[in-house]
C-alpha cells in the first residue's frame, strides 16, 4: 500500500507510521483505561511541558490541540525531513506519565491503584498501551479540517458552548489571538 505523496512505507512495530515530509500529522492517545486522570489541572500541566519539551527536542511545530478529560488531539507538523512520530509520541507520553506517577507516589499513594496494570512491569500505566491514532494531512483543507474538528471537541461532549471557551485548547489561539498552555506556531501552516 502507498500513501499519497510518498513511494514507501515505513514499516513499524504496532500501528502504521507514515512518517512523509511535509504532511501534518494528527495524533490523539487515550489515558488508561479511558479513565479522565487529565481532569485536573496538574497532569495537564505535565502533558504540557511534556508537549513543549517534545516539540524543542524533535523540531516540529504544534498547529492544533485540545486536552480532554481521557484523551489529548494534537496536530503537528514536523519540520525536519527525517523524523520519528513513533519517537515523538514516545517523548510526550513516558515523560508525563513518568511526572504524574512520581507525584501521585509522594503525594497521594492511595490514588495509585486506578493505574494498576497487574503486571509487574509495568505496575502502573497512565496512558492507554499502545501508539494511540495518527494520521497524516497534507492538502490545505484537510488540515483546516482536523483543526476545526480538535477545537470542537469539548462543544460535542457539552463542556463548554463555543470552542474558544475552552483553556485546555489551541481554539482561543486562533479565535481570539490569545496564547494558552502550549505555544501554536504557524510558520508552516499553510496559506489559507
Amino acid at each position: 500500500m502507498l500513501v499519497k505523496g510518498s513511494d514507501q512505507i515505513i514499516p513499524s512495530s504496532g500501528p502504521q507510521r507514515f512518517n512523509i515530509p511535509g504532511h501534518a500529522h494528527e495524533i490523539t492517545f487515550s489515558c488508561f483505561k479511558r479513565k479522565p486522570f487529565l481532569d485536573a489541572d496538574t497532569p495537564k500541566l505535565y502533558v504540557v511541558d511534556s508537549i513543549n519539551s517534545a516539540r524543542l527536542n524533535h523540531n516540529f511545530e504544534v498547529w492544533a490541540y485540545v486536552i480532554m478529560p481521557e484523551h489529548i488531539h494534537i496536530l503537528i507538523f514536523p519540520k525536519e525531513s527525517i523524523y520519528s512520530i513513533s519517537g515523538i509520541l514516545k517523548s510526550i507520553k513516558l515523560s508525563s506519565a513518568k511526572k504524574v506517577i512520581n507525584r501521585l507516589k509522594k503525594a497521594n499513594p492511595d490514588s495509585l491503584k486506578m493505574l494498576e496494570t497487574g503486571q509487574h512491569k509495568p505496575k502502573y500505566r497512565f496512558w492507554q498501551d499502545g501508539g494511540g491514532y495518527d494520521r497524516n494531512y497534507w492538502t490545505t483543507k484537510e488540515i483546516i479540517n482536523q483543526v476545526e474538528y480538535i477545537h470542537n471537541n469539548p462543544v460535542r461532549r457539552g463542556l463548554v458552548k463555543s470552542p474558544d471557551d475552552y483553556y485546555w485548547s489551541s481554539a482561543r489561539f486562533w479565535m481570539r489571538s490569545e496564547v494558552g498552555p502550549i505555544k501554536v506556531e504557524r510558520e508552516c501552516f499553510p496559506v489559507i
